[in-house]
């Protein structure tokens, strides 16, 4: 009679391979993007040791709620009972859009200092070896580097809009710890990385607890998705519904209130981040003014750990590091624009010359399209005295420096998917009154949490910081919230290295959104990187293992923003275009 381990491991792949038949846990299938032959970093105004800072810079987040010692021994999802190539292969990664980095991880990721046990908030240690574990969490460079691939050669962008599939990424690494704790022999290899080859087996079987306890939380997170009423669309590469999964985070996960939780049903397109410290309000429809209030809801999303429940702990005590928070943004800002009219900090790429040159002839007609037909929205180029001269400049309050006042654009008139404007605005939530939040409007609930969190932090620090100093810190704006029905036109610098297109990413190039609603794609592929560089945007490479965007589904929508004759008006913002002056304004675009 064979040994137990003999017959267990055969037959635990067979009940690995029924789970597996279900689609929802097959490990997901990624696009496989030819190696380029080069890479070039784009001039941004950034010295590389900026760039490499901001790629890694650690903001006091736990992303994946794991020890980056865990991350670093997993191994990636299969059904296989030899040993599996690590999930941290930075190969591996790259297939979920995330470009190869520093300190053995991709750009958007850091390990360190410290990880934090889940139910003490206290560091925690390898039972062994007695080592601290390290953190792990993402980095504002995760959702906001650029990619873009040209006949070999890769244009990488600070800032720019990433081509990552987080949900893929997400789901791929919770297979890899259900794989992990059901094949013993998987799970023996974990628990030789993580604790060493001689851990005794207590240790072993309190690791084996701690990552059953692991998928319980994705469990419970997992199943208030499956119990949202309404199905929401896949966000794929490009994109992800940030506001709505950072309230589902902090009101339902955290807090325990199931019913806080909203199905994220509006993507967004990863935004750009060059000029945008100077714009007065942030998000594509305006929704909160104070910059240290946006960079705290965004530690909420990524899994800072904040206490909203443990009354033996001080209230909306964060592990967010807001000095960090504060040299990025800064490092993103520079200089006070207005004082010498022209950008600091990141800057928008120029059109590079690994890429086919700007056809100038074209591009001096576009000019004058532009001012016919953009400008009134967009505003004037920011390389002009017009952009600097403009009333759109003002102090808040009167006060301080000048921000941009981006123009607001009702959904009526610019005919975009409404559906992330209007589920800000509608959607509720209920606190608990120990929080001693007023707040029930979901944005105005995230912008006062967050609010909490920051003056929480601001009275910790030892001495507690000054009126001033908050105020700088705070951007020297106010914690504003609004939800307006419009989506903003922010300047067009550098806009032809941000595709695709729309608050949503429904529309792949330039090219198609100058044309008709009609005649753009109404499904088209994401996840390839090569490059269009005359309709400007990401080919339509259909690579397998590639994201499907149906513009069909609700929050998926392509209309608007169109140009076509006939009554200007929902959705048609400016006459119908020839072909040359299409292609004349995308000339012109590309010297912005």
């Amino acid at each position: 009679m064979p040994r137990p381990k003999a017959w267990f491991a055969p037959l635990a792949l067979v009940l690995i391979f029924l789970v597996a038949a279900c689609a929802e846990l097959t490990p997901p299938r990624m696009p496989d993007n030819p190696a380029p032959r080069r890479s070039i970093w784009l001039d941004q105004g950034w010295s590389r040791a900026q760039s490499d800072w901001f790629h890694h810079a650690d903001q006091g987040v736990q992303t994946f709620r794991m020890p980056y010692e865990w991350f670093a021994a997993l191994e990636q999802p299969g059904l296989s009972l030899t040993e599996m190539p690590l999930f941290s292969d930075q190969t591996w990664l790259d297939r979920f859009g995330f470009v190869p980095g520093q300190q053995g991880l991709p750009i958007g990721f850091t390990h360190g200092p410290v990880y934090r046990d889940e139910q003490t908030g206290q560091a925690a240690v390898n039972p062994v070896s007695g080592k601290p574990l390290t953190g792990l969490g993402l980095t504002c460079a995760a959702c906001h580097t650029g990619r873009l691939v040209y006949n070999g050669t890769e244009l990488l962008i600070d800032g720019g809009a990433s081509a990552t599939n987080l949900g893929a990424f997400g789901k791929a690494l919770g297979l890899a710890v259900v794989y992990t704790k059901l094949v013993p022999s998987r799970f023996d290899r974990f628990a030789a990385r993580v604790l060493g080859d001689r851990a005794p087996e207590e240790a072993k079987a309190n690791l084996k607890a701690q990552v059953a306890a692991w998928l319980a939380v994705g469990k419970r997170a997992l199943d208030l998705e499956k119990s949202a009423t309404v199905k929401p669309p896949e966000e794929g590469f490009t994109r992800l519904d940030a506001l709505n999964r950072i309230g589902n985070q902090a009101f339902a996960v955290e807090l325990g209130v199931d019913g806080n939780h909203g199905p994220a049903v509006a993507p967004a397109h990863y935004a750009h981040l060059w000029e945008a410290p100077w714009f007065a309000w942030m998000h594509y429809n305006n929704a909160i003014m104070q910059p240290m209030a946006v960079n705290v809801a965004q530690t909420l999303g990524v899994n800072a750990r904040t206490n909203l429940t443990d009354p033996a702990r001080p209230l909306f005590e964060t592990s967010a590091d807001l000095r960090q928070l504060d040299r990025l943004q800064q490092l993103l800002a520079g200089a006070p624009p207005k004082r010498r009219n022209r950008f600091s900090g990141l800057l928008a790429p120029k059109w590079p010359a690994a890429l086919p040159p700007v056809d100038l002839a074209r591009a001096a007609k576009g000019k004058e399209l532009y001012a016919e037909l953009c400008q009134g929205c967009h505003l004037p180029p920011p390389d002009s005295d017009a952009f600097w001269k403009g009333p759109w400049w003002a102090r808040i309050d009167g006060k301080g420096e000048q921000y941009l006042e981006t123009k607001l654009i009702p959904l009526a008139d610019i005919g975009t998917d409404p559906v992330h404007a209007t589920s800000l605005a509608r959607r509720k939530v209920e606190l608990p009154a120990s929080l001693g939040l007023s707040s029930t409007g979901y944005v105005a609930a995230i912008g006062e949490l967050a609010g909490r969190i920051i003056q929480r932090w601001y009275d910790q620090q030892t001495p507690p910081l000054s009126a001033p100093e908050r105020a700088r810190l705070d951007g020297n704006r106010p914690n504003r919230v609004q939800t307006p029905l419009a989506y903003r036109a922010r300047p067009l610098s550098g806009i032809w290295a941000a595709p695709p297109y729309l608050h949503n990413g429904a529309v792949p190039t330039l090219y198609d959104l100058l044309s008709p609603a009609a005649a753009r794609p109404m499904v088209f592929s994401l996840g390839g990187r090569e490059y269009d560089p005359v309709k400007v945007g990401y080919r339509d490479s259909q690579l397998p293992g590639s994201f499907i965007l149906d513009t069909g589904k609700p929050g998926n929508g392509n209309r608007g923003h169109e140009f076509r004759d006939g009554p200007v008006g929902d959705g048609v913002i400016g006459r119908g275009l020839t072909e040359e002056e299409k292609h004349a304004l995308i000339e012109y675009l590309k010297t912005l």
